[in-house]
């Protein structure tokens, strides 16, 4: 079969958009990424949580549906946006090094001994960064392999779940967190928003709508 048959592999577009030879574009697959933190617990390197990640997910927006009323019908407008919890999988290692990194930083959250709690968020919130990566690895491969970047501001911990013993299972320990955050943002090369990147338009004639509620 020849190559160029295998540029048709895909949905035929308009004579007015991009080629419509141009073949499937290859997918981001699911296992290849990486999870960092920063500020996380007491110990300053956070790289076995890193390393013992095993599942995780990425960051999800919701706005605020919110609407006018109006004549015979109703107009509907974005109100704010809430950052969603996510969920992140770790294997608890024979070492601890995973399960004293999530002691600590529950710790820092609330002291159960004392049961005393931080002075301010600030004192225990830490940062997160997702990275979904190109699949290199080590000296021979991309100086940056990461192709897609999610920072993840104000995280802490909202449900912290050690999971259950089981004498049928011989399955790796997990512990899994929920986080929530205040703020996301993707830095993607070329497909930045907010200071890095794509800048809303300021101004109500900015867009040639006069301010107006439609299109």
């Amino acid at each position: 079969m020849s190559i160029a048959s295998l540029s048709r592999f895909t949905v035929p577009l308009a004579s007015d958009q991009s080629s419509a030879t141009q073949g499937m574009l290859m997918p981001k697959l699911k296992y290849r990424f990486r999870i960092s933190f920063e500020n996380f617990g007491v110990d300053k390197s956070t790289t076995e949580l890193t390393k013992q990640v095993a599942e995780a997910a990425r960051p999800q927006v919701s706005f605020e549906d919110k609407t006018i009323e109006v004549y015979n019908s109703k107009i509907h407008y974005a109100g704010k946006p809430t950052w969603q919890k996510l969920t992140i999988k770790l294997r608890d290692d024979v070492t601890n090094a995973v399960s004293k990194l999530v002691g600590q930083q529950n710790q820092k959250q609330f002291d159960f001994f004392e049961q005393s709690s931080a002075a301010s968020a600030g004192d225990y919130k830490f940062t997160m960064r997702i990275e979904m990566l190109d699949g290199s690895n080590g000296a021979e491969g991309s100086t940056n392999p990461a192709m897609e970047t999610w920072e993840l501001y104000g995280c802490y911990i909202q449900e912290t779940n050690f999971e259950t013993l089981q004498y049928s299972s011989a399955d790796a320990m997990m512990i899994t967190l929920g986080i929530q955050y205040d703020n996301a943002q993707q830095v993607t090369p070329g497909l930045a928003f907010g200071a890095q990147g794509f800048k809303q338009t300021r101004g109500l004639n900015a867009t040639g709508g006069g301010g107006s509620l439609g299109a």
